[in-house]
Order: structure tokens, then sequence, then C-alpha cells
């Protein structure tokens, strides 16, 4: 290194100073800031001396101190002054009569005013640079951050109520909940810094400000599962688990639930002493009414439990194509179907299964009636096996039909699809509804 150095001034520190603190507020790690910073000073020296500049770039951010070192080899006449420098330039230092030709020549280049060594078209250049190398990991630590928490569960603060979301801030993070992502109607009780809960559903890398997008919901059925954990301890420990959601956000869902310990009621555990579990769910959903349903693994008590409040005559279910036949006495038909068909609609969801409900003592349509849809083949072979009503098709094993007819799962939903409908068109009311598993 030369001798006779001399001592920098603040302006050195003041840079350093600033890149610490930058670090600081962006939470980037001080040795890979050190590395940007080793870099962006790597990129001014080589626009200014050159691609195959020979340097070394000193940074100690804990005291405050970069260096930065040229190095050239002393010859008797400049070829590249990037790599060399003349002997009769080196006899203008210090200590000249040390150095030799073929020598290593080190030179500092003085920070004391960066753009007495650099220009500002250069130093302008580097900001830039460094600028945009911080927003680059600044992403990536966002990104990193929150795609590690995808499900959970966060409290963040209103900062904007617009038309279609609402932005929340979260650790000076800005996150989204779109509308859609909403329980209906309640984006009008949000104010501006009003404290809001929601569940991370999704971590997009880039938003429309260049920073990692997140999204927010509470519509989701993650959203419901996380709260059951939050404030049902035997959920949070495993004792009881959630085994299906269906909800209809804001009006009514549908909770399986089942324990793994016999002594304790899954039911029991989620509603909690006087309900004062199930009612903190409740009010955090906006009053949305739950049901909790025991699950079973016999489907055909998981069916009917999961169109509760309905009590149901009989269930013929056909687990290869996930579809079942239900008959329900008169007086449970408003009671099965729900509120615009809620109630159907939810427990078809609940148990992957499509739900056919029929009136109890609903009139029966002759199977020649569809022979044009059957086609002669198939209503023959359906007659050979004995079946000569559409109720009798309806509630056959369907792999049954299958194997006997010679018909495959999708024309057999397609035949059941028609004789539905027609009784649909005969007697609206015999026919109560079809629903599709989500």
């Amino acid at each position: 290194m030369p001798r006779g150095k001399a001592k920098f001034k603040a302006d050195k520190k003041m840079i350093i100073d600033a890149f610490a603190e930058m670090a600081k507020e962006k939470n980037i790690d001080r040795d890979l800031l050190q590395g940007i910073v080793e870099e962006t000073f790597s990129m001014l020296v080589k626009k200014k001396y050159g691609q195959e500049a020979n340097f070394e770039i000193v940074v100690n951010l804990d005291k405050g101190d970069i260096e930065i070192y040229l190095i050239r080899e002393i010859v008797e006449e400049v070829e590249d002054p990037s790599l060399h420098i003349a002997i009769k330039e080196v006899k203008h230092y210090p200590d000249s009569e040390d150095y030799q030709l073929g020598d290593d020549f080190v030179e500092e280049i003085s920070l004391d005013n960066i753009y007495e060594n650099f220009s500002r078209r250069l130093v302008s250049l580097a900001v830039t640079n460094l600028n945009q190398r911080i927003k680059e990991i600044e992403k990536d630590n966002i990104y990193n951050e929150y795609i590690q928490k995808l499900g959970e569960i966060i409290i963040g603060e209103v900062y904007q109520v617009r038309r279609n979301d609402i932005l929340v801030m979260h650790n000076k993070i800005e996150m989204r909940l779109p509308r859609e992502e909403q329980i209906p109607n309640e984006q009008m009780r949000f104010k501006k810094s009003q404290s809001v809960r929601a569940i991370i559903k999704e971590v997009r890398r880039t938003g429309s400000a260049g920073l990692p997008e997140i999204i927010l919901s509470r519509a989701s059925d993650e959203y419901l599962a996380r709260l059951f954990e939050i404030e049902i301890p035997e959920v949070y420990d495993g004792i009881v688990q959630i085994k299906a959601i269906a909800r209809d956000p804001g009006e009514r869902s549908k909770v399986a639930v089942q324990s793994f310990d016999d002594r304790i009621d899954p039911v029991g555990a989620c509603v909690g002493m006087k309900g004062v579990r199930i009612h903190s769910i409740v009010r955090e959903l906006c009053n949305e009414n739950i049901d909790l349903i025991e699950y079973s693994s016999d489907l055909d008590t998981f069916i009917s439990r999961a169109l509760a409040p309905a009590k149901i005559k009989e269930i013929t279910i056909m687990p290869e194509v996930r579809s079942a036949t239900i008959i329900v006495p008169e007086d449970q038909v408003s009671l099965a179907i729900g509120k615009n068909g809620q109630n159907v609609r939810l427990a078809s969801k609940l148990t992957s299964f499509s739900l056919t409900l029929v009136k109890e003592g609903a009139e029966d349509i002759e199977l020649i009636e569809f022979k044009d849809e059957l086609g002669t083949k198939i209503y023959n072979k359906l007659s050979d096996i004995g079946i000569e009503t559409a109720r009798e098709f309806l509630e056959a094993d369907p792999k049954f039909i299958m194997d006997n007819c010679d018909i495959t799962s999708e024309q057999l939903l397609e035949l059941r699809s028609i004789m539905l409908s027609e009784f649909e068109e005969q007697e609206s009311e015999e026919v109560i509804q079809t629903i599709n598993a989500i």
C-alpha cells in the first residue's frame, strides 16, 4: 500500500452511514449490502478506467470506511492506461525511488469528494444501479418472507378503501383484500386505520408497483379453518380435525369435524361452554351461521348429517359417479333445499357428492318414455335386468347398470340428467333439487 496516505474527510463516512441506514430500513443483510456497495464502486472504476482495470475495493460498514486501490504495472511506455503507468509519472509520487520497472504501483482513488474522481454522470449511473439492486433485494426479501406465511392469519390496518378492493398495511408492507375475497357487504364497515384480520391466500412475484403482491382473503374456506385453530384448542392440537368445509361467506357454512379421542365430542368442543367458542368465530365472520356436523366414514350417515336440519327418508348412493339420490318426506322439503337451495348446495360441496332430492311419493315415469334417448339396444338390456321405470333407473346401482348394459359412466350421468329433467318438467315439485359436487 502507498505510504503517506491522507485521512479521509466526512464525505466517505456519510456514504457508508447512508448505506447502513438503508440496510436497516429495508431489512437487508449487512453482508449482502456490503457486496452490493463493492459491486457498485467496481462498476464506477471499470466505467472510468476500463473493464480490464486491476483494482481492489475494501468496504467496512462497521467502521464507516471505503477504500479503492487501482493497481497498475510500471512501464517505460504506456500501452493501456488502465493496466500501465509510466515510470516518469510515478516519480511525482512520494517514495518514488522505491519503484522500478515491472513493479505494481498501487494508487488510492480518493473519495473525499467523489465527483473529483468520477463524473456526475457516472455517479448518477451508480446510484441508479444501487437503487435498482436494493429494490430487487427488497422484493426478494418480501416475497421470501410472505411465501412462507401462506395460509397464516395476519392482523393489518386498513390503509385505503377502494371500489374493488381494500389496501391493508402489515409491518409497512402493502397487501390487497380483493372484493371477491371479502365477506359480502362488509366493505362498507371498514374505515381507514381500522384493524382487519385476514388470511394470506396468495403471494405473487410482481404487483402493480413492482413489489410482490400479497393477496388476502376473508371469504375462503381456509380462513374459517384457521379461525377454528385459533379459537378451539382441540383443533389446534389435532385432537379434533376439520374434515371438510362448505361455505357461503357471510351467510352460512357447514363444517364437518372428527375427534380422535373417544372422550371428546367434536361438535361440543367446537361450540364451547355456552357457545362461547363458536360465537367468537361467528362474530368475526359478520354473523355467518355455522352448522357443525360430526364426520362419518359411512356415506349414508355423512350425507344425512350434511343435509341437517332436514330429516331424510332414504338414500341411494352411487359412489362410482359420486352421486346420491335422496328421498325426502314432504314436510322436510323446504328444510332440505334451504333458502335459494343453499342447504343442499352446501351439503353437496361438503360431501363432494352430486345430490338429487326427490319428494317422497312422487309419481314415476315409464322407461319406454325415454326409449329414443336410451336407444333400442340399451333400452332392451335395461328391460332384461328388470328396470322398467325412470325411478328404478335412478335408484339402481350404477356399476350394475354399466356392467350389464355396456355403457360408460359419462353415458350413465347423461341419461340420469335427461330423466331428472323430465321429472322436473312434468312435476316441478317432485324432483326437488339436483346439485353437482364442487
